[in-house]
């Protein structure tokens, strides 16, 4: 089972996909954690990834395609992987399916939790409450101004990658504003309608 989760910051990508991992056994795959680790391992693509992050510059398409093409061939993902948060421009989109069809892959299922964008500013205070309160750490995105940053980072940059699934057929829009649970039940029943 290959799928990608799109939406927003603070639709609830992570929360779902946690559970998907634990139901289905197949990892969640995160390129920044997928960057890192190639580092890390330093692994061709790693070591071209660790030049730019190095002297400040952002990693381009080319590389990330080349770490997610390394990351899908370890074992765990031989069953299916997760992407959340990737692909996150037109181009991207355009890079995975080539890569995957290289690889005689194709994805299953393009998940899109669509939210109220007007009540998210306040699921991320709600959040950040919660892990205060649990004595948890508050996650560094969860303040309501570097959220709005990423928000319309996302509304310019990553809000055109759900169309051009949905013009090829992939895409299932899913209601991220229902509570947790029966979010996971919609996800369930468009993953059963393969």
């Amino acid at each position: 089972m290959r799928l990608i989760f799109l939406g927003p910051p603070g639709a609830g990508k992570g929360t779902q996909a946690t559970r998907i991992v634990a139901k289905h056994g197949i990892p969640q795959l995160s390129t920044g954690d997928m960057l890192r680790a190639a580092v890390a391992a330093g692994t061709p693509v790693g070591l071209k990834a660790k030049t730019v992050m190095d002297s400040g510059g952002l990693v381009s398409d080319e590389i990330v395609i080349g770490i997610v093409a390394d990351r899908i061939e370890e074992p765990d993902a031989k069953k299916g992987f997760i992407l959340d948060g990737f692909p996150r421009t037109l181009a991207q989109a355009e890079a995975l399916d080539a890569m995957l069809a290289e690889k005689g892959l194709k994805l299953d299922k393009v998940l899109e939790l669509k939210v109220d964008q007007t009540k998210l500013v306040d699921r991320i205070v709600r959040r950040a409450e919660e892990a205060k309160a649990a004595g948890q750490p508050v996650r560094k995105d969860d303040d309501p101004e570097v959220f709005k940053t990423r928000l319309d980072a996302y509304n310019r940059d990553t809000a055109i990658v759900a169309p051009y699934y949905d013009k090829r057929g992939q895409l299932t829009p899913i209601d991220g504003m229902q509570p947790i649970d029966q979010v996971t039940g919609a996800i369930e029943q468009a993953l059963e309608a393969r």
